[in-house]
């Protein structure tokens, strides 16, 4: 393996779960064993497609990931934005199915690192002490992909607008720990996310600015009434 991707790996390892807990020379013995392939794409490009055969894992190096699939009727829903440290495909690796369950979409530009799934769920030949560290940091990723996905479906499970928006925002806000704070989506991504159009979502969100709730520029949101907009979330707005 080149030395260069080596460092790559190496200089996002602190901001990856997968490597959690991990020290340099644990770290440096198992990248010799996994045998991944590192890429780059464009903004827009396609770096998996749903139904493709199933290469790997795929972790973030550096830009950002989206991942979409598209419904019965052919819209675009996006599931997830992926920056830096974050994986995808992580719960195809542990179904038997050899096939990519979502289309993964170059969101910027971006580098990507993928690694084969049998290096994660089968036995390491070297009998290294990080595979240990590596199996239970991957049962971590997927139980908080569970939850993630769960914390989705309660998103489209609420039948206002309004309701969807402040919820969102609000697990933002948990995130940041802060009132201000930067959003990974634009807000076409945001629509798709959260299932709904993009004009309404617009509209939505002015409206709420306009009646003092929250204030946004660009990628920028600032909750304004933290009690307006937890009664938004809860239907009672």
């Amino acid at each position: 393996m080149e030395t260069k991707h080596i460092e790559k790996v190496q200089s996002i390892a602190k901001d990856c779960m997968l490597f959690k807990d991990m020290n340099g020379e644990e770290l440096s013995a198992l990248l010799t064993c996994l045998d991944f392939k590192i890429r780059s794409f464009s903004r827009n490009d396609i770096i998996n497609m749903a139904g493709d055969f199933f290469e790997g894992i795929g972790v973030v190096i550096d830009g950002q990931v989206a991942v979409v699939k598209e419904n019965i009727v052919g819209e675009r829903i996006i599931f997830d934005i992926l920056g830096r440290g974050e994986l995808f495909g992580e719960m195809a690796a542990f179904t038997g199915v050899r096939k990519w369950p979502a289309t993964i979409i170059a969101n910027t530009e971006c580098t990507v690192m993928h690694v084969p799934a049998d290096k994660l769920v089968g036995q390491c030949s070297q009998t290294c002490t990080a595979h240990t560290k590596l199996i239970m940091n991957m049962l971590g990723i997927l139980s908080r992909k569970a939850l993630t996905l769960n914390r989705q479906l309660e998103y489209l499970s609420i039948k206002s607008i309004r309701g969807r928006i402040a919820s969102f925002l609000l697990e933002q806000y948990k995130k940041s720990g802060k009132t201000t704070f930067m959003l990974a989506m634009n807000r076409n991504e945001l629509a798709d996310f959260l299932n709904v159009a993009r004009p309404s979502l617009s509209r939505e969100m002015c409206r709420m600015r306009d009646e003092g709730m929250i204030d946004f520029h660009r990628s920028s949101v600032r909750i304004r009434d933290m009690e307006a907009l937890k009664a938004a979330a809860q239907g009672m707005h």
